[in-house]
């Protein structure tokens, strides 16, 4: 008992350099682990033992994708195990980009639901989970039960839910515009509208901006991973990897999700939530291995394909 008690301290607090990088990069991955790092350091602290993600300010060039005119009601589905067996993911290929929507718990800033609930809710063929949120209220802290989103949920052309700062505030985000094209990076709600964005969720970092791969300063550990991307052709990618099974799929860092991403040939993408949250839903069932002991966790938002 006292050594699983000291072992944080130990840890985080020793000369063990790349492990205090591990635990905390572990940690901070997904919005259910956190409390492991913030628990024992500051968010100062947690910042320095991270390092920095490189802001990536260049605006996305929405002119460069080419929406095909005639529409292309096609989905491929794919299961693919990384060079070195690692980890196992999947991956959806949407041809139609504006079959992509933002999905929400129907009883958001109270309770959470699963991906495939929310994509059941609103008729959706195709879903992973989505963006930010806190396991925390007024009365209990980690409760875990995915209500409280954070950020920016946009849907429908709405704001469902800002926390960023008014219409001048930024978050990293994703958004998608009416005509199906894919935006990441830095944004307002302003910037948003400006764009004609429809559907946006916060997270990050961005992994791919205008066809060249960002500098990962942060690399969160090995995790289970989610993230979404566009194409040229403006075909949307939907990737899921699995992550911290005994025998299985370990999970992927954020630099080999970017990796991913490219050969798949986004040009702009984007992290999603990862951890106990990474959740691929298709044709009315779960094909990935949520790492969750309980199967899917409740969550705030989901991207959905209707």
């Amino acid at each position: 008992m006292f050594t699983a008690c000291t072992f944080p301290f130990i840890l985080l607090y020793g000369p063990f350099e790349e492990a205090k990088r591990v635990w905390v990069g572990a940690a901070m991955t997904s919005m259910s682990h956190q409390w492991l790092a913030t628990a024992f350091l500051s968010d100062e602290k947690i910042s320095e033992i991270q390092g920095t993600t490189t802001e990536v300010n260049e605006v996305t060039n929405v002119s460069d994708i080419q929406i095909p005119t005639i529409k292309d009601d096609t989905i491929e589905a794919k299961v693919f195990n990384s060079d070195n067996g690692k980890y196992t993911g999947y991956y959806l290929i949407v041809k139609d980009p504006t079959r992509i929507k933002v999905g929400y718990s129907s009883k958001l800033k109270t309770e959470g639901e699963t991906t495939s609930q929310i994509a059941q809710n609103n008729d959706a063929v195709a879903a992973i989970n989505g963006g930010a949120f806190t396991d925390s209220s007024s009365s209990a802290q980690w409760t875990g039960n995915g209500g409280l989103p954070s950020g920016l949920i946009m849907s429908g052309g709405g704001i469902v839910f800002s926390d960023i700062g008014g219409e001048t505030g930024k978050t990293d985000l994703l958004a998608f515009t009416k005509e199906g094209k894919m935006i990441v990076g830095n944004y307002s709600i302003k910037e948003l509208r400006e764009f004609g964005a429809q559907e946006a969720l916060s997270f990050g970092p961005v992994l791919i901006s205008n066809g060249k791969m960002t500098k990962i300063g942060v690399e969160w550990g090995i995790a289970p991973r989610t993230a979404i991307g566009q194409r040229l052709d403006g075909a949307v990618i939907l990737l899921v990897i699995d992550g911290r099974s005994l025998v299985g799929s370990k999970g992927a860092s954020l630099t080999e999700l970017q990796e991913v991403m490219y050969k798949l040939g986004a040009y702009n993408a984007i992290n999603l939530d990862g951890g106990k949250s990474t959740t691929m839903y298709y044709d009315g069932e779960i094909i990935n291995n949520p790492s969750n002991s309980m199967g899917e966790r409740p969550i705030p938002s989901a991207i959905i394909v209707k």
